[in-house]
């Protein structure tokens, strides 16, 4: 199976095969010690920053280090007008949810 990806430029945002957007909404200082592959990272307090880089009817999933940061993301991008945004919940959970490897 190929995967194709399209970087937005703002964030580095990867769309897989058009189909959806993985977001980590830890610190950058976190991402950088290990996040789930082809993962994006935009921390929770910013996250209404894409709407100019990401449809509202794309395929997001977030995810953060226990759930918290990133229900609190699914809530900011649901207010706005997204429509398909699922808060994964942990790291090791959206990992396994995404059938993807965390980096070291």
């Amino acid at each position: 199976m190929k995967i194709f990806y399209i970087s937005l430029i703002l964030f580095g945002i990867n769309t897989i095969a058009n189909e959806f957007i993985v977001i980590d909404v830890r610190t950058p200082e976190e991402f950088k010690e290990g996040h789930i592959e082809e993962s994006s990272n935009v921390e929770w307090q910013i996250i209404s920053s894409i709407t100019d880089e990401v449809k509202k009817d794309q395929k997001i999933y977030l995810y953060c280090r226990s759930g918290r940061r990133s229900q609190n993301a699914t809530d900011i991008l649901i207010d706005l007008g997204y429509e398909d945004v699922t808060n994964l919940g942990g790291i090791k959970d959206a990992a396994i949810f995404l059938e993807r490897n965390i980096t070291e």
